[in-house]
């Protein structure tokens, strides 16, 4: 089937021939009629099926009649992030080079001159993100009682980042007589319950089970530790033939962190995130586009609405903690029937609790990379066994290490740091009594052993003090000189 037999004019029909596309994918095929009819759509397909193009070429044909009038434009298009919106006004242009309609983006990030300008003219096809549009509304700049299309883009993502309420008030600014086109990565409950606020007796159409990877896509998990992760990232990067690559990190800091590391290894990559300008967005996002470089550290804000020509591979340095998130990540390559490959590195337990969770999601194990099994963090109860035995083999090393007599066999110091003469007490009173009977004879080498002897374990750490270390204070204990054990010469002198 070609797109003449969907009911597209010619002119529609050779504008997609000329970008390459000859056969409909099974969500235009399926959308693109029901569309042309009037009817509303509650539509749900994969990432990189061409979701987009299923409603634009429709929204084409139908707005080739008619005139769009100042500030009130005659269709509408909700996208969640910059990004997407972008993405979809630039697959508008391409569709509609033999269309003299006209098209304004409202987006963060870019001058309110420039797009009061372009409402000022009027639009046929305005496309927007909810907060940019809601700033123009409250200017005055723009009316949305001619809207005749109302399309909302990926009403997952928008109710996962919060701007339901955001769509909700703007519909609110509607006519209730429109065709409402509401398509979404996957339709769960919460999504359908939504979607009965928007659209009214939909056609409903889904061409994949919810949230299934494409089959171009060849998928690959790699284990390793928390601080050998870039450098596991960097072999692949060099094992594989990567001709363009998104890397997703789940934080921002650490886009930034890893741009640099990836620059001291002669690998060139920009960021891409929502704290960057809108300005240094674009020019990071057209570098990468126009080849100037290879490599793009993202966030999951440009998960989605990223479609880039021929992408290579995808890597998730970090694993994403929403099973979803990983669908739209890797769905970045392996794009309209071209082949991609994906990796994602893991490292921590948690990272194995969200592998988990993805293959729960996508209902398939991920192919472990060589031996990467091994590097795999074990299950709690597998690791508190092994853990208890390595405590026991260290007490015995211990034992068999050093005791009370006899010491550390590095310096020779009893390890409880009290001598076993110390215990019984028998020691200092045998001392003292030795000492009562002796005058002179007290300085002789019989009475210092015997006094020695019965300070046991003190007079050897005495000795074994090393050169600069000071000698470990006497213990005084005793109510006179000689229960102390510590007669000055003088006094012994007869």
């Amino acid at each position: 089937m070609n797109f003449s037999e969907l009911g597209l004019c010619q002119e529609l029909s050779q504008a997609v021939a000329d970008l390459g596309y000859t056969e409909p994918t099974p969500i235009q095929e399926k959308s693109i009629p029901y569309v042309l009819m009037g009817r509303d759509i509650l539509g749900s397909a994969q990432t990189g099926t061409g979701k987009t193009a299923s409603f634009t070429l429709p929204m084409i044909e139908i707005l080739a009649s008619g005139r769009a009038k100042a500030r009130l434009p005659r269709s509408l298009i909700l996208a969640p992030t910059r990004e997407l919106a972008a993405q979809v006004a630039d697959s508008f242009e391409k569709f509609s080079t033999y269309h003299k309609l006209s098209m304004a983006l409202l987006i963060g990030g870019v001058s309110f001159a420039d797009q009061n300008a372009a409402l000022s003219k009027g639009v046929d096809v305005l496309i927007a993100t909810p907060g940019r549009l809601l700033d123009h509304f409250e200017r005055g700049k723009v009316l949305l009682t001619d809207v005749k299309v109302l399309v909302i883009d990926e009403a997952d993502r928008m109710l996962d980042m919060g701007f339901i309420p955001d769509v909700e008030r703007i519909v609110g600014l509607l006519p209730p007589l429109r065709q409402t086109l509401f398509f979404s990565a996957t339709l769960s409950n919460d999504i359908k319950k939504l979607s009965d606020k928007f659209v009214s007796n939909p056609k409903v159409i889904e061409v994949a089970p919810p949230a299934s990877t494409a089959d171009t896509v060849a998928q690959h998990l790699v284990w390793t530790s928390p601080k050998r992760k870039r450098e596991a990232l960097r072999g692949l990067l060099r094992s594989e033939e990567v001709k363009n690559a998104v890397i997703f990190c789940n934080r921002k800091r650490d886009i930034s962190t890893l741009v640099t590391s990836l620059k001291q290894h002669d690998l060139s990559a920009v960021a891409l995130h929502g704290d960057m300008t809108q300005s240094a967005r674009l020019d990071a996002l057209q570098k990468f586009k126009d080849g100037e470089v290879p490599l793009m550290i993202a966030s999951d804000v440009a998960a989605r609405g990223l479609d880039i020509a021929g992408l290579s591979h995808v890597f998730n340095f970090d694993v994403p903690g929403n099973a979803e998130d990983y669908v739209h990540r890797i769905g970045r390559t392996g794009r309209a029937g071209k082949s991609g490959r994906a990796f994602t590195i893991a490292a921590s337990e948690d990272d194995k609790k969200y592998v988990g969770a993805i293959e729960k999601l996508i209902g398939k194990p991920i192919p472990l990379v060589g031996d990467a099994k091994s590097e795999a963090p074990q299950d709690a109860s597998e690791a508190k066994p092994a853990s208890r035995s390595k405590k026991k083999k260290a007490g015995s090393r211990k034992t068999e290490a050093g005791s009370p007599d006899t010491g550390s066999p590095e310096t020779g110091r009893p390890k409880t740091g009290r001598p076993e003469s110390r215990k019984t007490g028998s020691g200092r009173k045998d001392a003292s009594s030795n000492e009562a009977g002796k005058s002179d004879s007290g300085k002789s080498d019989s009475g210092r052993n015997d006094d020695n002897r019965s300070r046991g374990g003190r007079s050897r750490r005495k000795q074994e003090n090393a050169p600069s270390e000071l000698p470990a204070p006497p213990e005084c204990k005793g109510d006179t000189l000689q229960d102390t054990g510590h007669v000055p010469a003088f006094l012994l002198r007869s």
